[in-house]
């Protein structure tokens, strides 16, 4: 069966989240999607505990990997896109639990030249370093009183709304979190996915592709409320190295509207 949606999972070494994140994937209300790691050069140790962990699930899970040769998460992400089967394409971060109905979400709100945009919450640290497969599984991450007795950080964000009520809140259509998007197979490969220049985790890695989707005709819809994950608690990487670099790639898309980058899926 085709899946109606692939999954991508950026990933690095962090295996212990990995197994939370899966522990919310085999609870998901809609099956019919598979999940790619996309690994950006995890070590030798970390890549057998990965395969374990795929061998061991009920998901349609595959394990992309390439070497360490510096921070190359825009490589990688093409490789598991170049890959993909499904219609949808979501995005999340290896260290980001997704809510029991995060996958429906992003498919029946998917339509072409639509850039779906959920939010998340930031878990606390304490409670980060306790939490376990199997309190995901048991779905009380979902609750908001949990959120709110561990310190986490924007707990609103973990109300899920799914009817009518949620018209009557205002959402802002905010920028594009590359932790928790979705767009179509066909939207990405016209724009020929992720440019490959971006080296650091700097400013402009995930920004640049919604800057030439939306050069590209795309527009945003919020799926706040609706499309929730649960970001664990990690110290913050250091933004300072390649910020120019990048910045000076991002400055390009907007005052030429680049929509296709020459340094995507497939190289000219």
């Amino acid at each position: 069966m085709i899946p109606e949606a692939t999954l991508i999972i950026s990933f690095y070494n962090k295996i212990r989240d990995l197994k939370l994140v899966f522990a919310g994937l085999e609870r998901q209300s809609i099956t019919n999607f598979e999940v790619i790691i996309a690994d950006d050069g995890s070590r030798e140790e970390v890549v057998r505990e990965v395969k374990i962990l795929t061998e061991k699930s009920r998901l349609n899970a595959y394990h992309i990997w390439h070497e360490d040769h510096g921070w190359r998460k825009n490589m990688i992400l093409n490789q598991g896109l170049a890959r993909s089967q499904g219609q949808q394409i979501i995005f999340i971060d290896g260290d980001c639990i997704p809510h029991r109905h995060f996958v429906k979400e992003h498919i029946i709100n998917a339509r072409s030249n639509l850039v779906l945009a959920g939010r998340r919450v930031y878990l606390g640290r304490i409670f980060s370093k306790k939490l376990t497969p199997a309190f995901v599984k048991e779905g009380k991450l979902e609750s908001l009183t949990t959120h709110l007795f561990n310190q986490s950080w924007h707990a609103e964000n973990s109300i899920y709304l799914p009817g009518p009520v949620r018209l009557l809140i205002p959402r802002k259509t905010r920028g594009v979190l590359g932790s928790n998007f979705s767009v179509t197979r066909k939207d990405l490969i016209d724009i020929n996915g992720f440019d490959e220049r971006y080296s650091y985790p700097s400013v402009g890695e995930d920004t640049d592709l919604e800057y030439r989707l939306l050069n590209n005709g795309a527009k945003i819809k919020s799926l706040k409320f609706l499309a929730i994950q649960y970001h664990i608690w990690h110290p913050k990487l250091s933004r300072k190295e390649g910020y120019d670099e990048n910045l000076s790639y991002l400055k390009e898309v907007r005052k030429q509207k680049v929509t296709s980058t020459p340094y995507g899926i497939r190289k000219n």
